[in-house]
């Protein structure tokens, strides 16, 4: 789904990513199906970025459910991969996942998928975010 500003890649049928999503795009995004919203950019990261509260009121108007999992842009560890694992397996999807680029949100998911899933597609996949 490519729109004004959103930017979404599909990793799985369960997890999508995308760079900062906005309040008024809630609509759009529950009306393309999804059903959850992860945030991994931290608060205050960038001027004009929307607060995490303010995304998950929006959200929750539109029967989606938000969760804040901030990770610090260059320094994503593997204790915040399993926190994105486990929001995952209790999140209803599908689920997209959001930071400034998507890239932190595609890390979060290839530590996770690590040692699950084959090197080539986890690549694969991750690439299409730098694109």
């Amino acid at each position: 789904m490519t729109g004004n500003t959103m930017d979404i890649q599909l990793l799985t049928t369960h997890l999508s990513v995308s760079p900062q999503i906005l309040v008024s795009e809630m609509q759009a995004l529950s009306e393309a199906g999804f059903k959850s919203i992860i945030c991994n950019r931290p608060d205050g990261e960038g001027p004009g970025q929307p607060r995490f509260a303010e995304i998950a009121a929006a959200a929750s108007q539109y029967g989606l459910q938000a969760q804040y999992l901030p990770v610090e842009s260059g320094n994503v560890r593997n204790e915040d991969g399993q926190a994105f694992g486990q929001l995952l397996s209790t999140l209803p999807g599908p689920v997209l996942a959001y930071c400034r680029t998507g890239m932190r949100s595609s890390t979060l998911w290839s530590l996770l998928q690590s040692g699950m899933t084959p090197q080539q597609q986890i690549l694969e996949a991750s690439q299409k975010v730098s694109e």
